[in-house]
């Protein structure tokens, strides 16, 4: 525009008009070049470097996966199912469809609301995703930025808004980001040169890699790809299920495994002036939340990236990095695995937590029944003199009694005999994990190998035939003990293994026979109901010499007339084993920060010991049954002789 008023200027004859507007213009041009210059720099440094994202898979519509993209939050704005509410009341209307000019003025203590309700979700987060960014290219915020007093330095921080975050601490609106370092102080040296670092962040925390580190993936040697955790969209190096067990990293576990093909972004670089960055992202000046406000803070929309530290310190941020996510290793053992017990309870919380959070009434109800049958099955355990009354069948309380003082006073023998469980246990979790490729560092990431399901099964049917062999020891121990005979565990098993065959076998057949019922929904009670009359199996092989179908009969005779205690005894004897194995695998998790490996095989070595006393209870049962046959042939025998004598008196 100035060079048309010089122009004019000219042909009028005016020279000195026309000098002193092309000296203006030409200061203009010398202004505005370098700004301009600058900005097209960062650009250009935040298109290379720009990341791709990998996303958990969800092959249903509201089923497991990652439902939500990056998104854009253009998008967001405008928008006539979005309202503006705050900051006096959670429920104070302001705005509906605020614009990014509503959200420059700051509006600290406002929060924007979305349709639906976070304690609450359902589908409706994700159907209203769906059709809010319908079309939309997935995309990420870039800022390019320095930190005063660390000169030399230069980071681009790239930003990642989701609209709802599924996890642990449900809330609307999620902000996540990452930043990649160089060691020059300006863009154009960072043009010229490769990145330092890597930083991830998750949860609260962050995770830091080497520009040349193997677990960092690249895309055409520039992208960084992001294995974001399903739900949190926490940021990770590589697929795996990680562990969260600090304050750092939040309470929980995080999951990124089948993951989708990396996913390139759009990139919008958001210009470091301050003044430059409101003009084109007006909202990026906004100071309230991200989301819905809820009286529980824990599910609090989040605040935006100009209100963290890390936006303007980024390299104070950065170096408190760990350097290494805990990726949990695999393997199964005999018992609980304290991770997926960890992992399992942690969910199972945050959705209690949750629902009372929404609904208090139904949750304290369940949980007072809870408690209440938690108390009765309690007190019905310790009832009961050690022995019972050898004159009827014991009840609940007495069997386990019978069985602790059994096992207490007996611990040395049943000691030795659980200790192959044990061993077997740990052999078995480090073969699945060798050779089935799972992870046993805290970084690596599981490697299908051809043997892997190989491993798992003969891993599997090696623990299994242990502990048959286990539970067939400690039916031999305690017979020894009622005979008044000094039996030690490796008699135990001498006496135990000519009938292992045999129980192997009629196990094998009552695995198909558990197969076939469960292959209809239907019969999955029935499932259930021959899990409790089978339950005698081992000692009914061991100490009574049947085998085949014909012990499972015999094992339902010996149930038939306490089938509930039975019932009973196997849910209080797994309740028992999980609780003590996975409590004690998750206090040395978290207490004690024990490596990952090791703690996943001390409750299957807690679990071993267990075992025997859980047999032990199963064996008191067995001899109730038998003590009932006698009682009814005897009955029996008593009617026919009554019968008899009554038939000579007659005649």
């Amino acid at each position: 525009m100035a060079q048309r008023v010089a122009d004019r200027a000219v042909r009028r004859g005016n020279v000195g008009a026309a000098l002193l507007l092309t000296v203006t213009l030409l200061g203009l041009l010398v202004v505005q070049a370098p700004a301009s210059a600058a900005e097209s720099d960062e650009s250009a440094l935040a298109e290379r470097y720009s990341p791709h994202v990998r996303l958990v898979k969800q092959l249903d519509e509201c089923g497991v996966g990652e439902p939500y993209a990056p998104s854009d939050v253009d998008v967001l704005l405008s928008n006539d199912s979005v309202g503006l509410r705050g900051p006096w009341a959670t429920d104070d209307l302001v705005d509906v469809g605020p614009t990014a000019e509503d959200l420059a003025e700051g509006l600290p203590g406002y929060f924007l609301d979305f349709p639906g309700e976070p304690l609450n979700p359902g589908c409706t987060y994700e159907e209203w995703a769906d059709d809010t960014w319908a079309g939309r290219q997935a995309t990420t915020y870039a800022h390019v930025v320095t930190q005063e007093d660390r000169p030399g330095q230069l980071a681009v921080q790239y930003w990642f808004f989701y609209p709802f975050n599924d996890f642990n601490n449900r809330h609307e609106g999620d902000w996540e980001r990452i930043q990649v370092e160089f060691d020059v102080g300006d863009v154009a040296s960072a043009l010229e040169t490769k990145p330092t670092r890597v930083v991830y962040s998750a949860h609260e925390g962050s995770v830091q890699a080497l520009w040349v580190d193997s677990k960092l993936t690249r895309v055409e040697d520039t992208h960084p790809v992001i294995y974001v955790g399903a739900g949190s969209h926490a940021s990770y190096y590589g697929p795996g299920l990680f562990l969260l067990r600090s304050a750092s990293q939040g309470l929980g576990c995080d999951v990124t495994l089948d993951t989708a093909d990396p996913l390139p972004l759009a990139v919008k670089t958001i210009s470091s002036i301050r003044s430059e960055a409101i003009d084109e992202f007006p909202w990026i000046a906004y100071e309230g939340r991200w989301g819905q406000r809820n009286e529980t803070s824990f599910y609090n929309g989040v605040a935006g990236p100009n209100t963290k530290g890390q936006w303007t310190k980024p390299f104070t941020w950065s170096d408190d990095a760990a350097t290494q996510s805990f990726s949990v290793p695999g393997g199964q053992v005999y018992g609980v695995k304290t991770t997926d017990f960890f992992c399992s309870a942690v969910e199972k919380g945050s959705f209690t937590l949750l629902r009372l959070t929404a609904d208090p009434a139904p949750v304290l109800i369940a949980g007072f029944l809870l408690f209440g049958a938690v108390v009765w099955l309690a007190r019905k355990a310790s009832r009961g003199d050690s022995y019972g009354d050898p004159s009827r069948p014991r009840t609940f309380g007495s069997t386990v009694s019978a069985a602790w003082a059994t096992y207490s006073s007996h611990r040395r023998l049943f000691f030795g005999i659980s200790m192959w469980v044990a061993i077997i246990a740990v052999v078995s979790s480090v073969i699945q994990q060798l050779v089935a490729g799972e992870p046993i560092s805290a970084t690596s990431a599981p490697q299908a190998t051809p043997l892997g399901g190989s491993a798992v099964l003969i891993g599997g049917g090696m623990l299994g035939v242990v502990i048959l062999l286990s539970q067939s020891a400690t039916a031999h121990a305690w017979a020894g003990i009622r005979s008044g005979q000094q039996i030690t565990a490796r008699q135990s098993y001498h006496r135990a293994l000519p009938r292992v065959p045999a129980l192997v076998g009629t196990a094998l057949l009552a695995a198909a026979a558990y197969i076939v019922v469960g292959l209809s929904v239907y019969l999955a009670p029935a499932a259930l109901l021959l899990a409790v009359v089978w339950a005698l199996v081992v000692p009914v092989v061991q100490l009574e010499g049947a085998s085949g179908a014909g012990a499972l009969v015999r094992s339902w005779r010996l149930v038939r007339h306490q089938l509930l205690k039975v019932a009973g005894l196997l849910v209080f004897g797994a309740l028992l084993v999980a609780l003590v194995s996975g409590l004690s695998g998750t206090l040395l998790l978290i207490a004690f920060q024990v490596p990952f490996v090791i703690v996943n095989v001390v409750p299957g070595v807690i679990a071993a010991l267990l075992t025997p006393f859980v047999t032990l209870m199963l064996l008191y049962a067995f001899l109730d049954g038998q003590s009932r046959e006698v009682d009814e042939v005897e009955a029996t025998e008593a009617g026919s002789m009554s019968d008899g004598a009554n038939l000579t008196e007659g005649s």
